[in-house]
């Protein structure tokens, strides 16, 4: 598991966007995602290719937990406003399915308002606008 964890680490770094997205595919599935958040943050904000971040963040949003939410979270919260990255980001979150009213709705909701109390501002404004957007 540390190998396949540092060599994720390394292709982080690839010249290929597709081995970049792989990187961050299999980064988003560790169990512990904040000893690699650096590395997830600088795969969602690709500067070379929307792939990237797509594949990151859907994986991350993927895992349903609390980490995984805000390491997008976050990325969108400082994503350049370019058409590329952010546009992104946002059609990530937008079509995660837990966004449908229900019992998955409610998770998100919850999960949503947890982060509304994080230590990082950019991550309690991007929390508090989504959670807006459920009601």
């Amino acid at each position: 598991m540390v190998q396949e964890l540092a060599r994720s680490i390394a292709e982080a770094d690839s010249p290929s966007w597709a081995v970049r997205a792989a990187a961050g595919q299999r980064l988003a599935t560790a169990p512990r995602i904040d000893s690699v958040a650096d590395v997830l943050h600088r795969l969602l904000l690709d500067p070379h290719d929307t792939g990237v971040t797509s594949d990151t963040a859907a994986a991350l949003l993927a895992r349903r937990d609390l980490p995984g939410l805000r390491a997008v979270l976050a990325a969108r919260a400082v994503a350049p406003a370019d058409p590329g990255t952010a546009a992104q980001l946002e059609a990530e979150l937008d079509g995660e399915p837990r966004w449908t009213t229900g019992a998955d709705g409610d998770e998100l909701a919850v999960q949503l308002r947890t982060l509304t109390s994080d230590p990082d501002p950019d991550v309690r404004s991007e929390a508090l606008l989504r959670l807006s957007r459920l009601r």
